[in-house]
């Protein structure tokens, strides 16, 4: 039977041998692609999402269990990824990806650079226009907006569990939302 994410939190916390290593591995591509998501650079977002980790390592103790286990490891990530900005170049280069192989920049995620099944190659410049767009207007939307919109969309996270990662009320969670989403698409509607 497998373990819970809590439980192994809990075995984590009274260093049980091999409880941490299974959290890694259960939460590693998602926090890379969390931080990726906030930071727009790979090395950045290997590192911030080590950071998570060490500190997941360092505060299982602290882990009540009053929410989930990923609403409380995606706050610690999330914080290390805000950290990190403030201490950082700013959030100018957030939306800009570098190929490590050929050094070219790309405005995209680097899961949607994988091969995919064929598509209208048409079609594929207008969805990378549109998401170019789309990148270029999240860019510009407030560190915490950001961060509801990338924890909604991307991850999934209620209302309830985002106000828990990001220590805010489920009515500010709630505004940020519907303010990020209201300039969305104010300024995807202005764009040619």
């Amino acid at each position: 039977m497998e373990l819970s994410d809590e439980a192994l939190c809990r075995r984590v916390a009274v260093q049980e041998p091999g409880a941490f290593d299974l959290l890694v591995e259960r939460y590693q591509e998602r926090a890379y692609r969390i931080a990726w998501s906030m930071l727009r650079d790979p090395e950045d977002a290997k590192d911030c999402s080590q950071e998570a980790f060490i500190r997941l390592h360092e505060s299982a103790r602290t882990f009540a269990g009053q929410a989930k286990f990923s609403t409380w490891f995606y706050r610690i990530l999330v914080n290390c990824c805000l950290d990190h900005r403030r201490r950082s170049r700013g959030w100018r280069r957030l939306l800009s990806w570098r190929d490590p192989a050929t050094g070219d920049t790309a405005d995209r995620d680097p899961v949607a650079l994988l091969p995919a099944p064929f598509t209208d190659p048409g079609d594929a410049v207008d969805e990378d226009r549109r998401m170019s767009r789309l990148w270029k207007a999240v860019e510009r939307l407030s560190p915490q907006q950001r961060a509801a919109v990338l924890l909604s969309c991307r991850e999934g996270l209620s209302t309830k569990e985002i106000a828990e990662v990001l220590s805010l009320s489920e009515a500010t969670v709630r505004v940020h939302l519907h303010r990020a989403f209201t300039t969305l698409r104010r300024r995807i509607g202005s764009e040619p």
